[in-house]
């Protein structure tokens, strides 16, 4: 393996929450997303983030060398195929007394989610999975973990709840709301990393690549 080679950092995931968070603690990187189906085997909340954050990252990892081989092919080169690659894959859900909220279907699903968490505390899992992958060796390493936080959240009367979802901003989000908008004048405290409510907790994640990255 070439220890110089670059290493070419990608975010699988259109998140532009995440995207926000990687810029915010100066990574270079790019995004790249493929279309898998989020079903996972798992069936606790952990496991379930982290096996869809490998799925995420194990499909984008298995395009790109799949390009790479082909560029390769075509060039009839004896060289190593592609740069070394660092894959992030990232996956949220909201728990709330063993119930696994996932992103809302309609505006009625958003509501109801809503109800649920209103007045209580809950749990917000975001699993993560680095792929790196050698180029000239073809090896790939895997570390995977997950972040845990309760947030706790204020009562909100129905009409409060069905006027934050009229705002749209639940809509994609995991438990029907973000911490970083409009929401946060409902959240009255949390225990645990901010950043893995907003979708990625990017303190664990750089103590996680350093040892990946020339620094």
């Amino acid at each position: 393996m070439n220890k110089h080679n670059h290493l070419r950092i990608i975010l699988a995931s259109a998140s532009p929450r995440r995207k926000e968070l990687l810029t915010q603690i100066g990574l270079s990187f790019e995004i790249i997303t493929a279309d898998v189906e989020e079903h996972a085997q798992s069936s606790s909340p952990w496991e379930i983030v982290e096996e869809l954050s490998a799925t995420k990252a194990g499909a984008v990892l298995d395009m790109l060398i799949s390009e790479a081989g082909k560029k390769t092919i075509a060039k009839e080169s004896t060289e190593c195929p592609g740069e070394d690659l660092l894959i992030i894959g990232a996956d949220t859900i909201v728990a709330c007394d063993g119930k696994i909220l996932g992103k809302p279907a309609d505006e009625r699903d958003a509501c109801a989610m809503l109800e649920l968490l209103q007045g209580r505390v809950h749990q917000v899992y975001t699993g993560v999975t680095l792929y790196k992958y050698s180029a000239c060796d073809g090896v790939t390493e895997c570390r995977q973990f997950h972040e845990k936080t309760d947030v706790i959240f204020s009562a909100m009367s129905k009409e409060e709840i069905e006027a934050y979802v009229a705002t749209g901003d639940p809509l994609d989000k995991a438990g029907s709301y973000g911490i970083q908008g409009l929401c946060a004048r409902y959240i009255s405290g949390i225990q645990g990393d901010y950043n893995n409510v907003v979708g990625l907790p990017v303190g664990r994640l750089y103590q996680e690549m350093k040892g990946y990255l020339q620094v």
